[in-house]
């Protein structure tokens, strides 16, 4: 937050004791209360936190709650600016103990007028930990359950960008971790309102450097408003010449004045790219699918006002690959931290935040953590990683080997942040949200655009629907509607049945995977007993969705070598023919990666989102906000790299 420039001189008081570290006796002047993973931060003992790294106070000893609605709100129009308004966009330098953020969220809250959608972007090279973060707000009862609400989803903050999302996915803070320019660099939109806030541009120059804000001036648009404590005079003359107008205004004690400003250059703004185009009013949107990505892509556009007609074949949701009896979501770890790697972190903790909106844990899904055993003896990490954290992903330890019914050395990895998860009680959730309308029996042959937008027919010639935009989310099907994706087929058959009852604890509690998985005691459906499940087959190019036996010995086959006591437990259910046969038929890209983007450039509003292959949890939910992002340019969930690496474009 917002330091005072002067506050490397205050004096400050003994501190006798600390709620968070008491100290016997006291005698000391400050408290530390970093916790692992976490930026140290001191408590003074008029309750004013300061940073040992730049020397210096987060907020004015007025309080942090005065100076963000009088110094950044205030300086922005807030409230009143986005009155009416569908979304609103802010865009923070520096997010420190979140003050500014939760003021914002609570203005919003408040506020009858508010926009639909509130976007918060803000960059921390070095985030304090969750209590800091509970800490610096208990001292404003109106900001302690929000954030207790942000504490719950601070975890995993490794370098790059982590979308947290509030208010049923209204809310959504893009926490961007790293250096300020190559963040600002790793996003794109257009900013509404700038929170330009940091330490002390004496102890923090880069913060404050002529190409930081000249980086910070490309996000701006006519009108865009900008606010900051600091009135140093380099910082203004900056800005003037990257084109705002700024002037002085009352400030905060002990500071006199603070900085305002709106961006209105002079000159005609060139950019090297041009701004994206967003869609000014939603409209009504088909998607063709309901299994995960159809279903997430209905929930992130309903979110956003839109009506969203979802069609499918079949008569029920979920009717195809997306039918999994249980799925696992577990990320991809790999030591040089690839593109795959932080792509399923960053899916994962999208859908981590819907499964907690929405289901009950327990049974609908479990937050269980997952083993994953590596046959080639590699538990390597990226070299920045280490066992406290944030990672959170690690070199299983004997112990939870052991539990899992392993031997105490198998080379395996554990990963805290990953679960088993119902997909068709995920997809039923996503659908019942309002503004979306599911119709089954819905075969869609053909498409056909017109002047305002696309009429749907089914096999006969009978129009299904008309809309303003389509979304194709058909799994392999979609290439009947884009025939210029490269997509691919690839069959999978699983074995499910019933826990054994004499020899249910041979099964583990936590889910393995590696060269195949294992889930178990999973509740079973409407009272049933409770259930496991094992596998997967990968046959590229098949389409038949019937059960062979070759397959169904590949996976007993896959189980032994991934857990043999649990093997041996349900042998005897094989054996009997007491096991089931689940079969279905994902869809994949060339290069593995999901497809999220316009179809054909010459035919506007036509988008797929497809191609997740055997990560639909991981996916889904990520998948679909990058697409309503980019229809509503807004800011991206993701890095601009690795958004273009999920791109229809890049093929």
């Amino acid at each position: 937050m917002p330091p005072n420039s002067s506050s490397g001189n205050t004096a400050e008081p003994a501190l006798p004791g600390c709620r968070c570290c008491p100290l016997e006796g006291g005698g000391r002047s400050d408290t530390k209360c970093a916790q692992p993973g976490g930026e140290p931060v001191t408590w003074r003992a008029d309750g004013v936190p300061r940073s040992e790294r730049f020397d210096d106070i987060y907020h004015t000893e007025t309080g942090a709650l005065a100076q963000s609605r009088h110094v950044f709100l205030g300086g922005c129009g807030l409230p009143e600016a986005w009155a009416g308004q569908p979304k609103w966009r802010i865009l923070e330098t520096g997010f420190g103990l979140g003050l500014n953020f939760l003021t914002t969220w609570q203005a919003w809250r408040a506020d009858p007028a508010r926009p639909r959608m509130l976007h918060f972007v803000s960059i921390e090279a070095h985030p304090v930990s969750a209590d800091d973060v509970l800490r610096g707000a208990e001292a404003y009862p109106e900001l302690v359950s929000l954030a207790r609400e942000l504490a719950g989803q601070w975890h995993g903050l490794l370098p790059g960008f982590h979308r947290l999302a509030f208010d049923e996915g209204s809310v959504l803070l893009t926490l961007c971790v790293g250096d300020v320019q190559p963040m600002l660099r790793a996003q794109r939109f257009e900013a509404d309102s700038i929170f330009l806030d940091g330490f002390s541009p004496r102890l923090n120059p880069v913060m404050w450097s002529e190409d930081t804000l000249k980086a910070v001036s490309r996000f701006a648009r006519q009108g865009t408003r900008i606010a900051t404590w600091t009135i140093a005079r380099t910082i203004r003359d900056a800005l003037a010449q990257y084109g705002f107008s700024v002037d002085k205004h009352p400030g905060l004690p002990p500071k006199r004045d603070c900085l305002r400003g709106v961006f209105a250059p002079a000159w005609t703004v060139r950019r090297r790219e041009p701004p994206p185009e967003g869609i000014e009013a939603p409209g009504h949107c088909a998607v063709i699918g309901a299994g995960l990505a159809g279903a997430a892509v209905a929930a992130s556009l309903a979110r956003r006002g839109w009506r969203v007609s979802v069609l499918d074949a079949a008569d029920w949701p979920a009717s195809g690959a997306s039918g999994l009896p249980v799925g696992m979501l577990a990320p991809h770890v790999s030591p040089d931290d690839a593109l795959l790697s932080r792509l399923t972190r960053a899916g994962i903790r999208a859908t981590w935040s819907e499964l907690e909106r929405l289901l009950e844990e327990g049974r609908d899904w479990r937050a269980s953590g997952v083993i994953e055993r590596r046959p080639d003896g590699d538990v390597r990490v990226p070299a920045s990683w280490s066992a406290d954290g944030p990672n959170e992903s690690w070199p299983a330890s004997a112990d939870r080997l052991v539990a899992a019914g392993l031997p105490d050395d198998a080379p395996a990895l554990w990963h805290s942040r990953a679960a088993w998860v119902r997909p068709q009680r995920l997809i039923a959730a996503w659908l019942r949200q309002p503004g979306i309308e599911f119709r089954g029996g819905c075969r869609v042959a053909r498409l056909e655009r017109h002047a305002s937008g696309w009429q749907l027919f089914d096999p006969d010639g009978g129009l299904l629907v008309d809309a303003d935009r389509v979304v194709v989310c058909a799994g392999f099907e979609s290439g009947r509607f884009a025939p210029g994706l490269p997509l691919q087929p690839v069959r999978g058959q699983v074995a499910w049945g019933p826990m054994p009852d004499d020899d249910a604890a041979a099964l583990p509690l936590t889910p393995v995977n590696g060269d195949g998985h294992l889930v178990a005691h999973v509740p079973g459906e409407h009272g049933d007993a409770p259930i496991w499940l094992a596998g997967a087959t990968f046959d590229r190019d098949s389409t038949s969705l019937e059960a062979t036996e070759a397959d169904g010995a590949a996976n007993r086959e896959r189980l032994v070598r991934l857990h043999p006591a649990a093997a041996t437990a349900l042998a005897d259910e094989f054996e009997r023919g007491e096991s089931h046969a689940w079969v279905g038929v994902r869809c994949a890209s060339g290069d593995r990666r999901p497809l999220v983007g316009p179809i054909d450039a010459d035919a506007s509003g036509l988008w797929a989102c497809t191609a997740l292959g055997s990560r639909g949890l991981s996916f889904a939910a990520l998948c679909a906000e990058l697409l309503a992002a980019q229809w509503h340019a807004e800011p991206l969930p993701l890095p601009a790299t690795l958004a273009k690496a999920l791109g229809t474009q890049r093929l």
